[in-house]
């Protein structure tokens, strides 16, 4: 079963805890990078904590909650080979998975209540990665990355 990393900021700190609880419930391994409190934090220290976790750990997913799921996505995509996607209905989470083969889900606390997350999270865990064209597709996503680092490390 694949490891989950999983944080908030103080925006999702209380949707965060139905999450605990709904992984919990399944069995599913988590570790929780934080917010603990409802204490104002900044999103981006745990969005990461949270991809610099999933990209040292293989075969392991992110989840990250915030108010709105974008701001969390944004720092998380700085991380070289993370592909977060920020998903509030079924239909992005599972393509965000299957097409776009993303490593890190961010969701957000003001968009979305505790039922559709858990719908969500299931959806997104459950969704394999598409090989063929898709993978082509998440190749090129990596080779702008990599043409990027090696053109700023020049």
């Amino acid at each position: 079963m694949k490891k989950i990393f999983i944080g908030s900021d103080h925006g999702g700190f209380q949707l965060k805890l139905e999450l605990k609880k709904h992984l919990s419930e399944k069995g599913i391994p988590f570790e929780d990078f934080g917010a603990n409190s409802p204490d104002p934090v900044d999103y981006p220290d745990i969005a990461f904590l949270v991809a610099a976790s999933v990209v040292r750990t293989p075969d392991s997913l992110g989840i990250i909650i915030d108010g709105a799921g974008i701001g969390s996505c944004m720092a998380a995509n700085k991380v070289p080979g993370i592909l977060a996607a920020c998903c509030n209905d079924l239909y992005t989470a599972k393509n965000s998975r299957e097409h776009n083969h993303a490593n890190v889900l961010t969701l957000g606390s003001m968009v979305i209540g505790p039922g559709l997350m858990k719908q969500i999270v299931d959806l997104w865990i459950a969704t394999e990665p598409a090989p063929g064209r898709h993978a082509g597709r998440v190749a090129k996503i990596t080779q702008i990355q990599n043409a990027f680092l090696n053109f700023v490390s020049k």
